[in-house]
Parts: C-alpha cells; sequence; structure tokens
C-alpha cells in the first residue's frame, strides 16, 4: 500500500463516533470501521456533487458496490469523538478502484487502523461492471496516487 503522507496525496475527513458505535467495553466495535470509512468517502463524493438518485446525481456513475474490504487493527478507539479517515485512490482500472485508508486520532498521532476498500462501478440495469465515465475519473484525480492501472 502507497503511503500517502510520502506523497502528500488523499483525502482527510472528520468522522463521528456515536455511543452506539461502541462495544460492551466503550471501544469502537470493530465493524464500525469500516462505517467511518464508508461515512469519509461518501461525505467527499457528495460535496462534488454525486449522489445516489442518477437524477439528481453531478455524475452518471451512481451504482458502485464494494467488491472487498481489509482493515488492520492497530490501537482501539476509545468512547465518542471525531477520529479522522486518510483516504486515497491507490489505482483506478477500467471498471473498479482501489482506495487507501487509515483511520487517525484527531491529532493525527494514532494510526487506529488501516486497510483498502475495492469497489465496482456496475450497470443498474444488469449488475454487470461498466466502465467509469471520463467525467468521474477527472473528479477522482485529486486522489489518485499512482498511475492508473486496470483492475
Amino acid at each position: 500500500m502507497t503511503d500517502p503522507d510520502m506523497t502528500g496525496g488523499g483525502h482527510l475527513e472528520p468522522v463521528q463516533v456515536h455511543f452506539d458505535d461502541l462495544d460492551a467495553m466503550g471501544l469502537l466495535h470493530n465493524s464500525r470501521y469500516a462505517l467511518l470509512v464508508e461515512r469519509a468517502i461518501t461525505a467527499y463524493w457528495r460535496r462534488l456533487g454525486w449522489a445516489p438518485d442518477p437524477a439528481v446525481s453531478s455524475f452518471t456513475d451512481v451504482f458502485l458496490a464494494v467488491r472487498e474490504f481489509k482493515v488492520t487493527y492497530h490501537a482501539p478507539i476509545v468512547g465518542v469523538g471525531e477520529p479522522l479517515v486518510h483516504f486515497w485512490i491507490e489505482r483506478m482500472g477500467r471498471t473498479s478502484g482501489v482506495y487507501g485508508f487509515r483511520v487517525l486520532s484527531a491529532d493525527r498521532s494514532v494510526v487506529h487502523a488501516e486497510g483498502y476498500r475495492v469497489n465496482v462501478n456496475l450497470d443498474p440495469g444488469t449488475l454487470r461492471p461498466t466502465p467509469f465515465s471520463d467525467e468521474l475519473r477527472a473528479a477522482a484525480g485529486p486522489l489518485l496516487l499512482m498511475a492508473a492501472a486496470p483492475c
């Protein structure tokens, strides 16, 4: 996985950890890390005009599915708060892309978790992979850390 600190890439998005995200020990439940990443990426794209409804979205690519999600946990998040999700695009192929991510403490001193997520662009009618549009590729440019490679 590319280290975005070395390339200066990616995006930092604050996310909320709520009381109901915690397990019985007061730690962020392991399944909620994926939710934090999802919230961060969705917030970023929503600000650019993406919406799941093609009638209101600025993009034609509106039907994306997660194919794979891997997370490695390093230090638990204790209690409620506002950690950061640092994410970037490792590579973007014809129909799929790979996000890298790190869940960080608010002051960026602790890496709580890191991993990657693979998204596939689907045709809403057939549910088969379909190429990304040029508009989505252009909008994803600031998140790309590496030259595009087929996925």
